[in-house]
């Protein structure tokens, strides 16, 4: 479990200089990264002494310039205005494909040709030729069982969370997570239906949807989210905005939800009491959602909390995990989160660490909050996880004041 609580405010102070210089350089990024990630495999995999025959340089070439080509412009068709399903999927898996081609011809081929150089294995030619067939047959293999890490339905992540503020009567509360379903333009209507069957065996009591449940509009999106209607808990389902309901009309999401019988926690709360003691369970808009420009919408916390008794312990639905920071200045007990898929695709990860304090698991922020990360459920663009798997979670809350045997 990671402790932050030890973040002084000068070194947020120094830290704001390096943030603001870090967000200017990630406006050109869209601009580099597609000549990085195509350029390097390129020349690593075909123009550092293996002296291909002509029949192998040239269309070898011709495919990563297609790959440099055609991602960014099916990326455009795909997730821009047009939003066509069709070049979506082609424009996320040549963005995986690439990431993955990139990685490994960093990761694994530098290291490799120095290794053979080294200890003097075959010619020069050989060399690099063996790098060539090292890095294309683990990114193959990484890219193929990346997929079908992604599009299987995910393990069960158990963990008993103790707060202790939690009366006797909820102990053994039984909580189950998930978020970042991010139905897309490859119809994961079957997977939603097998999500959720494996929800119902978990026997919740409360089962949460902490957003991004979908890319693209609710009417759009709508078959591949009806299963969400079958999830059974005793106690509730409540739900929250992601940052991508934003892009694709969040109220008509929230409408949604509201129909397939989940609660929209947006800036409020509902009491869950059991056995004489009551958990109070909040949820806030996105942080995204008041640039978003739709009326009513922002996260507000102070709303959230309005009405609730200040000695209850309080479990907080918030999309995105930097929002901790206003959590814990408020003395929440518990925060769920997703957002960052654990970096889905390894080692995107680091980049990820960039924007959010964590990237997934259960970490304490201040005196008293405690906030957990989900790796998400589904996966957003490429269709794969690499070194990141999906999660369904189930949390069991645990009081400290049960009486001990004699």
């Amino acid at each position: 479990m990671t402790d932050t609580s030890n973040t002084r405010p000068a070194e947020s102070e120094a830290q704001a200089p390096r943030q603001s210089r870090l967000h200017r350089l990630m406006q050109y990024i869209p601009l580099i990264a597609p000549v990085l990630l195509w350029a390097v495999p390129c020349w690593m995999l075909l123009y550092t002494g293996q002296h291909w025959p002509l029949p192998v340089t040239l269309p070898g070439t011709v495919l990563f310039a297609f790959g440099l080509t055609g991602m960014p412009l099916a990326m455009a068709r795909g997730h821009g205005r047009r939003q066509q399903d069709r070049a979506a999927i082609v424009g996320d898996i040549l963005l995986g494909t690439s990431w993955v081609l990139f990685t490994w011809s960093v990761v694994l081929g530098v290291p490799l040709r120095l290794a053979l150089t080294v200890t003097g294995v075959g010619e020069s030619q050989d060399r690099a030729r063996i790098v060539t067939w090292a890095v294309l047959g683990v990114a193959a293999a990484l890219l193929v069982w990346g997929y079908s890490q992604a599009r299987r339905v995910p393990r069960v992540r158990r963990l008993d969370v103790q707060l202790p503020r939690l009366g006797t009567g909820l102990d053994g509360l039984r909580v189950v997570l998930i978020t970042d379903t991010h139905y897309g333009p490859l119809d994961r209507a079957r997977w939603s239906a097998r999500v959720c069957e494996t929800v119902n065996t978990l026997e919740a009591d409360l089962v949460c949807h902490t957003g991004d449940i979908a890319d693209g509009t609710a009417e759009r999106r709508r078959a591949q989210a009806l299963p969400l209607s079958t999830v059974r808990a005793t106690r509730g389902r409540v739900y929250v905005t992601g940052n991508h309901e934003y892009y694709s009309e969040a109220q008509g999401w929230v409408d949604l939800m509201d129909e397939l019988g989940w609660q929209p926690l947006r800036n409020r709360h509902l009491l869950l009491e059991r056995g004489g003691d009551t958990l109070v369970v909040a949820g806030v808009d996105d942080v995204t959602a008041e640039s978003s420009g739709l009326a009513g919408h922002r996260a507000h916390l102070a709303g959230a909390l309005d009405g609730a008794d200040p000695a209850l312990p309080v479990l907080l639905l918030a999309h995105q995990p930097k929002f901790v920071d206003r959590a814990a200045a408020a003395g929440i007990d518990l925060q769920l989160s997703g957002h960052t898929h654990g970096g889905q695709i390894w080692p995107f990860h680091h980049l990820v660490r960039l924007d959010q304090p964590v990237i997934a698991g259960l970490s304490r922020h201040g005196t008293r909050t405690l906030l957990y990360t989900s790796r998400g459920t589904g996966f957003w663009g490429p269709p794969f996880r690499i070194f990141a798997p999906s999660e369904i979670t189930l949390l069991v809350l645990r009081s400290p004041h049960l009486p001990t045997s004699p």
